[in-house]
């Protein structure tokens, strides 16, 4: 099974298919609203204006499985992001991204590109580096600011 093989929830609950992000560079980050890293939704926003015309997005999906750091409610999730950060780019439902309940994306993630320590994510911010192809070329630990893959997005578009 390859990336173009998932469905994911949108945030309004309907099923996108990556298919429709077939041809474009990803990054696809774990997100969470009340995080230290928080802040680098400005960063990935930055991104997204960059290169989005370009043939790059960002995905966003938040995760409430690092000390309760999402909000319970959908709408809250997005209001905050946009009021605080501008995000424009796609920021789907809340999602398990750890454990056994995490969701069959974050399973080929994680399994495509297995971490320092292992294969699950140890925090929010996880950031996942993907080619025109649908390959997943990179990891990125929490602590990697946004700006830090520049260089690796261009080099891929």
């Amino acid at each position: 099974m390859g990336l173009y093989d998932f469905k994911v929830e949108k945030s309004d609950g309907e099923l996108e298919s990556l298919k429709e992000h077939q041809g474009d560079v990803l990054l696809i980050v774990n997100t969470a609203s009340k995080c230290g890293f928080t802040p680098q939704f400005e960063g990935l926003q930055k991104l997204y204006e960059s290169y989005n015309g370009k043939g790059f997005k960002v995905l966003g999906f938040p995760s409430d499985q690092f000390m309760n750091q999402e909000f319970d409610n959908q709408e809250e999730i997005l209001n905050y992001c946009q009021t605080n950060y501008g995000v424009t780019f796609p920021v789907y439902k809340k999602v398990n991204v750890k454990g056994e309940d995490k969701v069959p994306l974050f399973k080929f993630l994680t399994e495509e590109k297995k971490g320092m320590l292992g294969g699950e994510i140890k925090w929010n911010f996880t950031k996942f580096l993907i080619d025109r192809d649908g390959n997943v070329v990179e990891r990125y630990s929490p602590q990697t600011k946004p700006e830090k893959i520049e260089e690796d997005i261009k080099k891929l578009l």
